[in-house]
């Protein structure tokens, strides 16, 4: 089963208009697992279940990508929607430790609630932007995929060196990478070049956790808790 944009006319607008608003409602949707799985992962830790360590990173990235693979093959189907159900509660649980030691604190709720609110503000204003801005979406994603084999790198060059600069620079990185990755994949939607809300809200789900931790970290460097 497939979807397939229309290049012209007022059907076209319509198609591409009612796969945004399906992906922005599935996306909302999908908070409601990663919420209950930060529940979760606050009372328990997911990376010692997972076996500690460099077996516990090992298995993440493995879990991580293969749901993201196994959604994008079920771009189309209902099985997809559940597997991002599943994909959502699983990063809630990685969050969950952090949010729960700081949520046991003033100072520390102040930064997620500082945190969320920053989040929420990039995301509505790279929405508008999307709309707004005039942007060779091809030239975008290109740039987007060298920008993510780059931080790739760094992440896991930095599991091994483990230096606190380099640290804040990626979280730094993060958050304009993922910034305009909300961009892109929303005008991607709009030009058509978008097909799968599915595929759509998978993308801005993770925009926008990269974007939320991204921002904790720095703003718990700059509040000298890191």
């Amino acid at each position: 089963m497939s979807e397939q944009p229309l290049a012209h006319g007022h059907a076209g607008v319509g198609t591409q208009n009612q796969v945004l608003r399906k992906a922005y409602l599935l996306l909302a949707v999908s908070f409601i697992p990663c919420g209950i799985g930060a529940f979760v992962g606050s009372n328990i830790n997911p990376m010692a279940m997972l076996g500690g360590g460099w077996v516990g990173i090992i298995a993440f990235f493995a879990i991580f990508y293969g749901l993201i693979f196994a959604i994008e093959k079920n771009r189309y189907s209902t099985v997809g929607i559940v597997l991002l159900q599943v994909f959502t509660f699983g990063m809630g649980m990685m969050l969950g430790p952090i949010l729960g030691i700081l949520l046991g604190s003033a100072a520390g709720t102040q930064i997620v609630l500082t945190a969320a609110v920053m989040t929420a503000a990039v995301f509505f204003a790279m929405t508008i932007a999307a709309h707004k801005v005039k942007a060779d979406t091809n030239a975008l994603g290109r740039f987007l995929f060298i920008g993510a084999i780059v931080l790739m790198i760094g992440v896991v060059a930095n599991l091994f060196f483990k230096v606190p600069a380099v640290s804040l620079a990626i979280s730094a990185l993060f958050v304009l990478f993922s910034s305009l990755m909300i961009m892109w994949q929303t005008k991607m939607v709009i030009e058509g070049g978008e097909t799968s809300y599915i595929s759509a809200a998978l993308t801005i789900f993770i925009s926008i956790y990269n974007l939320f931790t991204s921002l904790l970290r720095l703003l718990l460097a700059l509040s000298g808790n890191d």
